[in-house]
């Protein structure tokens, strides 16, 4: 279906280094269909990658408002925030 196909075509164009194009894609991957959490959490690994970590946090939230059972999502998660917290602590 599309929303599977752009979620791969973004996963390629994040192996890619090509993170703006990932972003595009998983995004309209979401939009077709929101109930997919795969793009929430690839969405969050780019933005993860990029340094913005509120909005990882908030893909990652949504993967496991969507299935609580997501391991990947929830380590992530608590990466981020850490993450975070410690950029923070550094003052940048």
């Amino acid at each position: 279906d599309l929303a599977t196909a752009l979620n791969d075509r973004g996963q390629v164009r994040y192996l890619r280094v090509e993170f703006s194009a990932a972003v595009q894609d998983f995004t309209a991957a979401i939009e077709c269909q929101p109930g997919f959490e795969v793009p929430y959490y690839n969405r969050g690994l780019v933005r993860y990658r990029l340094g913005d970590f509120d909005e990882a946090m908030k893909d990652f939230r949504k993967v496991l408002e969507l299935n609580p059972q997501f391991e990947d999502a929830a380590l992530s998660l608590k990466q981020a925030i850490l993450d975070k917290e410690e950029k923070q602590k550094r003052g940048y």
